[in-house]
């Protein structure tokens, strides 16, 4: 999508399935979901994990995301799962700590506004790697390559952007992503929606004919029989963009242990068990 967090999240089946979205800062601190990394913490000090890291709470590797946005993140039977929560409990683990999820706004992704206050070591989100998100967070090396892709109704006869502008159709994305901002570069005025799921929730009740979404999304919405019985993929748009978990800058320490555990992971065939169970196929150039 997209979901440069501006995500893509940037930057991005039920995706969508769910309408439920908790966008306020506070409520979403308060309802901070954590997930076991399957070791115990047991050596880290307070506000330090293995390795000397740095962390925000004892114990805790604390992630801040905005939900929903499958196959990256987004709830199954009670509990936050997905590409990227599967990616960093490999670096929970390599720290000995567990990983905590909040689910945040999007918005303040690019600011790094989180990471700063102190309520989140880091952020995964389905997030493009941008020069302009470069002078407020520090990236981990990509762990993901984005491409992005049309999605419309089969009866609006809509393949790709042309005939959106053709048909005078109104086109939907998610607000503050590479989605919306490379639609307004192609002189759209989209409708912009907070979340991933109701940017499809949108297309799906017909406030859109067509959106503008992060490939994997649509990926894991087609799965659905009824969804691909009246949405059709159309245009695939490559922006070369790259997903990258962020973190405060100068956070030297947390960035290399995020690199390590993405490094290790491509090298010993656990990255790629994990994109197949969340995404698909993996393509050859990302193995």
């Amino acid at each position: 999508m997209f979901r440069t967090a501006e995500g893509h999240r940037s930057h991005r089946s039920t995706l969508r399935g769910r309408s439920r979205i908790r966008a306020a800062a506070g409520a979403a601190a308060a309802a901070g979901v954590f997930l076991a990394a399957g070791c115990s913490s047991g050596g880290a000090g307070k506000g330090e994990a293995a390795g000397g890291v740095p962390v925000v709470e004892k114990g805790k590797l604390t992630t801040c995301t905005h939900l929903p946005y499958p196959p990256f993140q987004f709830e199954q039977d009670g509990k936050v799962v997905g590409f990227d929560v599967a990616l960093i409990d490999l670096v929970a683990k390599n720290l000995k700590v567990e990983q905590k999820i909040l689910d945040t706004p999007f918005e303040n992704f690019k600011t790094g506004a989180f990471l700063n206050s102190g309520e989140c070591d880091l952020a995964a989100a389905g997030m493009t790697i941008t020069d302009e998100r470069k002078k407020n967070v520090d990236f981990s090396i990509p762990y993901f390559d984005a491409t992005q892709a049309l999605l419309a109704t089969k009866k609006s006869g809509i393949t790709s952007l042309a005939d959106v502008k053709a048909k005078n159709k109104k086109l939907g994305a998610q607000a503050e992503t590479t989605g919306e901002s490379y639609a307004k570069a192609q002189g759209f005025n989209p409708v912009a929606f907070e979340s991933s799921d109701a940017v499809l929730n949108g297309l799906r009740t017909g406030q859109v004919d067509a959106v503008v979404i992060d490939y994997p999304v649509v990926q894991g919405w087609l799965k659905d029989q009824k969804n691909a019985g009246e949405f059709a993929l159309g245009q695939s748009i490559d922006t070369g963009e790259q997903y990258g978990f962020s973190v405060k800058k100068g956070n030297t320490a947390l960035r290399a242990a995020i690199d390590k555990a993405i490094t290790d992971a491509k090298a010993d065939g656990t990255y790629k068990k994990i994109y197949e169970q969340w995404i698909g196929p993996l393509p050859q150039a990302a193995s």
